[in-house]
């Protein structure tokens, strides 16, 4: 593995830099999640319409830049550094591919060009706590379903019309303001027990959406509610859903890792900067040994999270198209990357909190952003034990040690 940018990667970085430090401050931030969609719909036309941010990933075919997973975690590590509130996360890393894996030729063709273009933002519709199961990031999602009825979950009818949706769902990832949602529903009732992706249009008829508050203002989320509402069935009835669902979690960690990291990066520039300027005792309090120490701490646990979520993001990208010659990556690294990103981000973001002093304390400072971001992942991607638990798994580590 390379870890060095190319000239294209570097390209990318660093206009997407230039263009969230113009338009992303922190005042234009607060502005966006205030708003009714939670983020900024001129600067998602300007990513999309300059940089080409929603189909960075998605293939050539569809209107797409046909980068791998690489260049995509890259983008999310610039836009973790200003918290940029975006569909991004919703409609390129978790909807798109799925649309890609399962859907029909039809399907792939109507979603996916408009999805690149930035005219279409999708969101899938999956509980918020059972998002990582589903993924496949903290355990096996072989027993995941669905349904749950009055519970909060999805059920599916045919109909002679086609199917029918009925049921609500939480938490949803911009899921008050998508285009179209991806519905995962159960099917087949007890005979025949499924859970099957369905795509329904954001202005569909029985169609309730209302946006929640949420811990972290910058991932705005939506709870979705569906009564006998018209849908169409994503793929085919004998699509392995779980198993796509499963696939994806690989990629959806490495870019969650890399906004992880981009966020702590951030977090530490800062606060290096104000221990430089804050004066204690006629010096600055940066100069202090164990405030280099905590700092220094910090600025390492990033590092390490960085070259995790680096190499994530390319064995993502590599198990599908390994240079000739090129070792192939050892297996899923997503979930291990995304727990030491988070725990980085979480120990960056207390740091910066307590070094800023009093001010640090008040919830209008920007430090708190960057803590909640860390809070909201870990509950909804997390928790980081859990992560490293399910990465042991996979890697075989607890069958090992029994023997």
């Amino acid at each position: 593995m390379d870890t060095r940018l190319t000239a294209e990667q570097d390209e990318i970085r660093r206009t997407l830099r230039e263009l969230l430090r113009t338009h992303c401050g922190p005042e234009e931030l607060r502005a966006a999640v205030a708003g009714p969609a939670g983020y900024d719909p001129l600067l998602w036309s300007a990513l999309a319409g300059r940089l080409g941010l929603p189909g960075l990933a998605l293939p050539e075919a569809y209107g797409g830049v046909g980068c791998s997973v690489t260049e995509l975690a890259l983008a999310g590590e610039e836009t973790g550094r200003f918290l940029a509130p975006s569909p991004l996360l919703a409609t390129s890393v978790l909807a798109a591919p799925l649309v890609l894996a399962l859907g029909t030729e039809a399907q792939r063709a109507a979603l996916l060009p408009r999805i690149a273009a930035g005219s279409l933002t999708a969101a899938l519709a999956v509980r918020g706590p059972a998002l990582s199961t589903v993924l496949a990031l903290t355990g096996g999602n072989d027993g995941y379903s669905a349904g749950g009825g009055r519970a909060g979950g999805v059920q599916a009818r045919r109909t002679a019309d086609g199917w029918r949706l009925y049921g609500e769902v939480g938490q949803v990832l911009d899921g008050h303001s998508a285009g179209v949602l991806l519905v995962a529903a159960h099917t087949g009732g007890f005979t025949r027990p499924r859970t099957l992706l369905f795509l329904v249009a954001g202005d569909a008829a029985g169609l309730v959406r209302t946006r929640q508050t949420a811990l972290d203002a910058t991932r705005p989320q939506g709870r979705v509610q569906l009564r006998d509402v018209p849908a169409e069935l994503l793929g085919d009835e004998e699509a392995d859903v779980p198993a796509a669902l499963a696939g994806a979690g690989d990629a959806v960690a490495a870019v969650l890792a890399a906004e992880a990291v981009g966020a702590a990066g951030r977090v530490l520039e800062r606060t290096v900067e104000y221990t430089g300027q804050r004066v204690q005792f006629g010096r600055p309090v940066g100069s202090f040994q164990a405030v280099k120490h905590r700092l220094a701490d910090v600025y390492v646990a990033v590092q390490a999270a960085r070259s995790a979520a680096r190499y994530a993001a390319w064995a993502a990208g590599a198990g599908r198209a390994s240079p000739a010659g090129g070792p192939e990556p050892d297996g899923p690294a997503g979930g291990l990357a995304l727990a030491q990103g988070l725990e980085a981000l979480r120990c960056a973001a207390g740091e910066g909190i307590q070094l800023h002093g009093g001010i640090g304390f008040t919830w209008e400072h920007d430090a708190h952003l960057y803590f909640k971001r860390a809070a909201g992942d870990e509950l909804l991607f997390g928790p980081v034990h859990r992560l490293r638990d399910r990465a042991a798994e996979t890697a075989g580590l607890f069958a090992a040690a029994a023997l």
